[in-house]
């Protein structure tokens, strides 16, 4: 027997390949699922199922014929803020509610290629900058193991899909946790990559031209149910985008080992300027003793280390030099002013 609903992706090709299920059996089993428990969360808030059993039809047919592209048949989403053909892109802002793009987002372009069936878009909260997944299109995603709680954000919809079992992968995009922090919430995984090695192109507000670009916070990446998947679903979407792919390719080493007891592992459980709580702390601390003792070679310092507090400091001017590019001119005024009442010795984290 397969669990259709918290298999991985990995697992779900290989059944796939096996032919225990087939990809209409798959995509069929989320559609009921989504239907039957989504109600409650509202993870899935852009729903594409016909196309969706149209795409998984012609992978059983394209599996037939010896195609063994690694997502084909996965019914996969793809979190609202990124472009797909002809379905609403809203950012979770009223005045585009009726807003639809004429083409995909670069990574949608890939995971399409790869075989995978897009059921459709998950939700966000509003021009994707909170930690929870509210906006007045689609209305609030609700933690799938505790309704009275939040997913997160801005990956909120996303993280909450994987959690209810509703599909084994998510693309999303963080700037200041909006992958991490849903994981966290949600129980899931999510990969934070490098800047520049996925694409972003087509993950633009509503009605901006999508041109390729990079952006130097915004990433996009994978989530999954498991580390192996988050690595399987970064291997379709990284890689260099027009123009840049003219000019060099993607080739990323394999892991240096299998196995974590192999790796060393650096506990980072203090910082200069932001205090970590109790509780955190000793979930941090009992991780440690458990690694050390029967996984893994563990440090709690390191030269190679950064700088962390220059590291903060230096985010926020990035992060904030972003959200005040389009500000309103009395609010940037306003923040003038706060400005130029912090003394020029102040380096907290404020300042």
């Amino acid at each position: 027997m397969v669990d259709l609903a918290y298999s991985t992706a990995s697992q779900l090709s290989a059944a796939l390949a096996a032919r225990k299920v087939s990809a209409g059996e798959l995509t069929q089993y989320a559609i009921a699922r989504i239907e039957a428990l989504d109600g409650q969360i509202n993870a899935i808030v852009v729903r594409d199922f016909a196309p969706a059993r149209l795409t998984a039809e012609q992978a059983d047919v394209a599996r037939a014929q010896g195609d063994t592209r690694p997502l084909l048949g996965i019914p996969i989403t793809i979190k609202e803020a990124f472009n797909i053909a002809g379905l609403p892109t809203t950012w979770g802002m009223p005045a585009f509610r009726h807003f639809h793009p004429a083409e995909d987002a670069a990574a949608v372009e890939r995971v399409r290629a790869a075989g995978a069936v897009i059921l459709g878009k998950t939700n966000v909260p509003l021009g994707l900058a909170d930690w929870q997944s509210y906006n007045d299109v689609y209305g609030t995603t609700n933690n799938p193991w505790d309704h009275g709680r939040t997913p997160g954000g801005s990956s909120g919809g996303a993280a909450a899909a994987l959690a209810a079992g509703f599909v084994p992968l998510e693309i999303g995009s963080d700037v200041g946790g909006s992958l991490r922090v849903p994981a966290h919430f949600c129980g899931v995984y999510a990969h934070n990559p490098s800047r520049g090695l996925v694409p972003v192109r087509g993950h633009v507000p509503p009605g901006v031209p999508s041109l390729p670009r990079e952006s130097d916070l915004m990433v996009a990446g994978p989530m999954a149910r498991s580390p192996a998947d988050l690595d399987l679903l970064l291997d379709v979407i990284a890689g260099p985008d027009t123009p840049s792919a003219a000019a060099y390719r993607l080739a990323l080493p394999p892991s240096r080992h299998d196995q974590l007891k192999d790796f060393r592992v650096l506990i980072v459980d203090t910082h200069p300027l932001l205090p970590i709580g109790s509780a955190v702390g000793a979930a941090i601390e009992r991780l440690s003793v458990w690694l050390g003792r029967s996984v893994a070679k563990i440090a709690h310092a390191s030269a190679l280390l950064p700088d962390l507090a220059m590291n903060a400091r230096t985010y926020l001017a990035l992060f904030s030099s972003g959200f005040a590019a389009n500000m309103p001119a009395e609010a940037y005024l306003e923040l003038q002013r706060i400005a130029a009442s912090v003394a020029p010795n102040d380096n907290s984290l404020r300042a």
